[in-house]
């Protein structure tokens, strides 16, 4: 692994130790626990799930997430684990045409001084879950414990489904796009129990405010979900066009009419990893079982024949791929989504992760961004003198994270439109601009260079790379703090 210049002192001694409760032990709620030990706070994190045997497929973990995971401690652990793409392929769903093609590591590497790569959802959650168990300040987890409820007002505490009660300084709520503890913190106060009422529950909305609130905390389906699937090099084996693929260290991204497809190798080129995004059937709306723990309760089961009925007309490229997949069932990944909230924080709570800024994967931030809350959050919180300074530690986190969050959920849905388009004018310009940002990245003149245009697949677009690659967020959060 290179090494990369890091001069922030890291970790940071916290003034004040604190007890932390962290709700949900997905990679927010493991990388939040880490970045808060290692700066002195005790740590406990309750998860509802009674094991965190996860299903799992690749995810992406670009610079601004590497950064944060670097002074945790485990980059170089991922590092052994990931695969490091070179490029990434933009391709015509019909004749696995190329269109262009954007650089990577390790230009990457060295622009941003951290990489980007790609691992195994279960590799990193692993990872991280090793990494709980070296700390000098352990951690300690709870597997299903669920909590039920949490208030913040003459005290910050958390109810158990047993019925018990558990105190701490600051709870931070990781658990999830279907975040329960979202409901509790932002919905209205009728519907919280006298308890909670009584407690000084978060729940305190005015009744006319109810409706507008309810609105915001509710994910929706966003009309997409994706098949995500995992080819094992033994069966790819004498499939020449397929062990290329699998060797490459090169993303595939097909882009067709409604739907779009994401590959690239994963487990040191050992699985192939294959993404494929396309509308949501009515059945995957009502009919889906969901599989994961509340760190994923988004995924079911879909049927093979299902997911050829969309790519049965897609180039053989990929009709070989998918002549791999068993048949029978397959994972299918419902995309759902929520407004901006009004606010990620009430008194000492904080809302963290997918339950306060759920990403659709159309930039590959989701995992990044709930990341970059761990080495926020954790920044922060050390910096303050006296517990009566949490409140203003969570404002500061805020500030420094919500809009940059919501920016990049934004950005996600403006990608996939483009990703998706159906062939006709508006595709052929997006490829036309496809194709001169990938002659600009290889130096070629006049009109063929493509000299001031963006490349319309923003997670591709070097100018919105910098945006969301480009970030120390750790050194922001000091920053912010030391500003107030």
């Amino acid at each position: 692994m290179a090494n990369y210049k890091d001069d922030l002192a890291w970790p940071l001694e916290a003034y004040t130790p604190l007890k932390t409760l962290i709700i949900g032990a997905g990679i927010t709620g493991l990388s939040t626990a880490i970045a808060l030990s290692l700066t002195g706070h005790t740590v406990t994190i309750y998860e509802a799930a009674q094991s965190l045997s996860e299903v799992g497929a690749g995810l992406q973990i670009a610079p601004n997430a590497s950064r944060v995971l670097a002074r945790l401690g485990v980059l170089e652990q991922v590092m052994k684990k990931a695969n490091v793409l070179e490029g990434l392929s933009l391709r015509r769903w019909k004749n696995d045409e190329e269109i262009g093609r954007a650089p990577l590591m390790p230009r990457v590497g060295e622009k941003y001084g951290a990489p980007l790569c790609v691992i195994h959802r279960a590799d990193l959650q692993s990872i991280l879950l090793q990494a709980l168990d070296s700390l000098r300040n352990p951690v300690t987890l709870h597997l299903g414990n669920k909590v039920v409820a949490l208030t913040h007002s003459s005290k910050t505490s958390i109810q158990l489904e047993t019925g018990e009660w558990v105190e701490g300084d600051v709870i931070i709520c990781a658990d999830g796009v279907k975040s329960l503890m979202r409901q509790n913190f932002l919905s209205p106060g009728e519907e919280n129990s006298e308890k909670i009422k009584k407690e000084g529950g978060l729940a305190a909305y005015p009744r006319g405010q109810a409706d507008d609130v309810a609105d915001q905390i509710s994910p929706v389906p966003a009309g997409d979900a994706a098949y995500r699937v995992l080819i094992p090099r033994s069966k790819l084996e004498g499939n020449k066009q397929g062990i290329k693929l699998l060797d490459s260290n090169i993303g595939m991204r097909w882009m067709g009419p409604g739907g779009h497809i994401m590959a690239y190798p994963v487990r040191e080129n050992t699985l192939y990893n294959i993404v494929l995004l396309h509308p949501q059937s009515s059945r995957s709306q009502s009919e889906s079982k969901p599989v994961y723990s509340t760190a994923d309760t988004r995924t079911g089961k879909s049927s093979k024949n299902e997911m050829l009925s969309f790519y049965s007309s897609w180039n053989s490229t990929i009709i070989s791929l998918l002549s791999y997949i068993p048949d029978g069932e397959v994972a299918e990944w419902n995309l759902l989504s929520h407004s901006p909230l009004p606010t990620w924080m009430k008194g000492n709570c904080v809302l963290t992760g997918d339950a306060a800024h759920p990403m659709l994967p159309y930039v590959a931030q989701g995992a990044a961004q709930g990341i970059e809350d761990a080495g926020a959050l954790a920044c922060v919180l050390a910096k303050i003198g006296s517990k009566e300074e949490i409140g203003d530690a969570l404002k500061v986190f805020e500030s420094v994270r919500k809009e940059r969050a919501e920016r990049i959920q934004s950005s996600a849905g403006e990608t996939r439109r483009v990703l998706h388009l159906d062939d006709g004018k508006e595709q052929r310009e997006r490829d036309r601009k496809m194709r001169g940002v990938a002659g600009r990245s290889r130096g070629l003149k006049g009109e063929e260079k493509g000299e001031d245009v963006r490349n319309p697949d923003l997670w591709a677009d070097e100018e919105w790379q910098e945006y969301m690659w480009g970030v120390d967020i750790m050194r922001e959060a000091v920053e912010a703090w030391d500003r107030k």
